[in-house]
């Protein structure tokens, strides 16, 4: 693995400073080159305020935006056009990049994540085995019956990503985990920090995938010991998933490539000192990793020096400079017309100066 002496650096962009409290960022999403969005919530001893940031210049200024509930996660179809999960599987909508949010109706039950390939069609998926379809918008949800077929009590069942490689192509997944290892409300990669101390067995992670705009859907199951905490897709085929693991696993993370037009894929990268967090595919295929050095099996507890590395074969990673004062548990990335951005769980975000 290489050093980049010169070229490409993560620079600072926002940095939240500011006396007895801190912000976490949860997610972060570039719609275009120009505008984006990260929500999350400013922590001030017990009290959380949910916030989110719009910049309307690529990151060079930030607006802080108040919300009314805690962020889960965010998708935005186009530049103006998202939704924004929030606590207890609520939903908003915005029309303006982030600029303001509308409370949609409830989905029935507690979603995590949605994901829409057209103003009209999405999908929803959230606990108990949830995958909900709309075809308004989001102010009407009905169950996708498929999503219940996989074994494992529902009650300790959810999903936890949606990924669209094209309109017709969708993949979703989710995991069964029994009483004794349940333990957290939210899956890690929601609350990382409630997964402290928790010894994993193998357990069940589910696939759930989609070859016709979601008019059929099938369903696999596997026993493993993490969890699929993150997808990319390009409509090409090409792919890259994230694998996490519990902290007293030998590797912190897996990364693999996907052919999604075979279902095939194969490891390119595993390190017991570098914990991803986040991946991201450009469309050139250049793919970046995003992460923490990890620390030891403290690396849940104590916030790690930030690392991105970068390949464009996926045998040899460059490491990319970046700012000495980012460190975190939990760093998200984002990306729009070749730019990358990257967000931080201790409130900063960085840009990948090419």
């Amino acid at each position: 693995m290489a050093l980049a002496a010169a070229g490409p650096r993560w620079e600072i962009e926002y940095l939240y400073d500011e006396d007895k409290s801190s912000l976490v960022l949860v997610d972060l999403k570039f719609p275009s080159a120009q505008r984006g969005v990260a929500a999350g919530y400013i922590q001030q001893g017990n009290h959380q305020d949910p916030i989110s940031l719009v910049t309307t210049d690529g990151g060079q200024h930030w607006q802080r935006v108040s919300l009314k509930q805690l962020p889960v996660s965010l998708f935005f179809l186009n530049e103006g056009l998202g939704w924004m999960v929030t606590a207890k599987g609520h939903l908003w909508k915005t029309t303006e990049a982030g600029k303001n949010w509308t409370e949609m109706p409830k989905p029935p039950g507690d979603i995590l994540r949605v994901c829409f390939t057209d103003e009209q069609n999405g999908w929803a998926a959230g606990t108990k085995k949830l995958i909900l379809a709309t075809h308004d918008g989001g102010q009407h949800w009905a169950p996708v019956p498929e999503a219940a077929e996989p074994p494992g009590a529902a009650q300790y069942s959810a999903y936890t990503l949606i990924a669209f490689a094209t309109p017709q192509y969708g993949f979703i997944s989710g995991l069964n985990l029994p009483p004794q290892k349940w333990g957290p409300e939210l899956p890690a990669w929601v609350d990382p920090e409630s997964a402290i101390d928790q010894h994993r067995l193998p357990h069940l992670i589910y696939t759930v995938t989609t070859k016709d705009g979601g008019k059929t859907w099938k369903a696999t199951s596997a026993s493993v010991f993490g969890e699929t905490s993150q997808v990319r897709f390009l409509a090409n085929g090409q792919g890259l998933g994230l694998m996490m693991y519990a902290q007293d696993f030998r590797y912190p993370s897996e990364v693999y490539k996907i052919d999604w037009h075979t279902g095939r894929s194969s490891t390119i990268y595993k390190d017991p000192k570098f914990a991803v967090t986040d991946i991201w595919l450009d469309t050139d295929g250049t793919a970046y990793l995003a992460g923490t050095l990890a620390q030891a099996k403290l690396r849940d507890i104590v916030p790690g020096k930030v690392q991105v590395l970068s390949s464009r074969d996926y045998l040899n990673w460059t490491e990319l400079p970046v700012d000495y004062r980012a460190s975190a548990h939990r760093v998200v990335l984002a990306g729009a017309a070749g730019e990358v951005w990257m967000a931080t769980d201790a409130g900063m975000i960085l840009k990948l100066a090419k």
